[in-house]
């Protein structure tokens, strides 16, 4: 057995390769368009790491122009990606417009949100960095 890909279903997909791509830093691997099936699939990676892969389900509006939205993401639990400096991917979120939902107080562990309230957590490659602010005295924003 083999892992594939996590699969999330978005409302904008415009949006969301925002957040996935040009704040988190994923790579877009692979994409396709399915006319018949109404629907665009896009999947990402971590940089280096093309074998574990997210795939953005982007379903078209109907023929009204209505787009299903989806609710529940909390449910779905998180995506979790390891991070060579917690503290810079934060930041590098941060100056995108992402709020960190659970700062890494610890040096250790943080927290985000999609555009769709999908929660990704970002854990510190190795050991955990030294406590540090702003982030040590930064609360809880939100759920994560």
């Amino acid at each position: 057995m083999k892992y594939l890909h996590t699969m999330v279903r978005v409302h904008d997909l415009d949006a969301s390769l925002k957040f996935y791509r040009d704040a988190l830093g994923l790579v877009e691997v692979k994409r396709s368009e399915h006319e018949a099936g109404r629907f665009t699939l896009v999947y990402l990676a971590a940089p280096g790491d093309e074998d574990a892969q997210v795939e953005l389900t982007y379903n078209w509006p109907d023929a009204d122009g209505n787009v299903e939205v989806y609710t529940g993401g909390r449910n779905f639990g998180h995506l979790a990606y390891a991070v060579d400096d917690i503290y810079a991917a934060c930041r590098k979120l941060m100056d995108a417009g992402v709020t960190i939902n659970r700062p890494p107080r610890d040096g250790r562990m943080a927290f985000v949100r999609s555009p769709d309230g999908i929660s990704i957590e970002l854990l510190q490659h190795g050991p955990a960095l030294a406590p540090a602010e702003p982030w040590t005295s930064m609360p809880n924003v939100g759920s994560w």
